[in-house]
């Protein structure tokens, strides 16, 4: 039975992984900062990010993703917002979606909600996460734009 279910569960785990992007997470391995969040609006529409904070409160924020285990952290400093660092787990699909649970101390496989973005512009030192958020009524795309430390 024992070696019924680890076969069933490496099934599972090698269909899991041939969806992901492999390139892509490797990509993105190390450390990170973003250097803008965008959106049409700005000047007059606040955006919460991720439950977190004001978007614009992301700019200067730390990542750092880690592509052989899915882990990482993301950290929050900038004057005048709330100071907030978490664990995080992430995954890029071969569709260019990107998944995102802040983990805050929890396991990951506990926290439920997480957050689905499209991975856009990949290069060596930048990548942008496109977030669609519904504000007033109509869907408007948050880029937050990446810059390799």
């Amino acid at each position: 039975m024992k070696k019924l279910l680890s076969l069933c569960m490496l099934v599972v785990l090698a269909a899991s992984c041939g969806s992901l992007d492999q390139k892509a997470q490797v990509g993105i391995k190390g450390d990170w900062t973003i250097s803008s969040v965008t959106y049409p609006g700005s000047d007059y529409i606040k955006v919460t990010s991720f439950d977190v904070a004001d978007s614009q409160c992301f700019v200067g924020s730390s990542w750092n993703f880690i592509s052989n285990n899915n882990k990482g952290t993301m950290s929050l400093s900038k004057a005048g917002c709330p100071s907030f660092t978490s664990p995080i787990v992430w995954t890029v699909t071969k569709d260019g979606s990107f998944t995102l649970k802040i983990t805050e101390g929890e396991k990951a496989k506990r926290v439920t909600q997480g957050y689905i973005l499209k991975v856009q512009n990949q290069t060596e030192t930048s990548f942008q996460l496109v977030d669609n958020v519904q504000v007033g009524g109509k869907t408007v795309e948050v880029v937050y734009n990446f810059s390799k430390l």
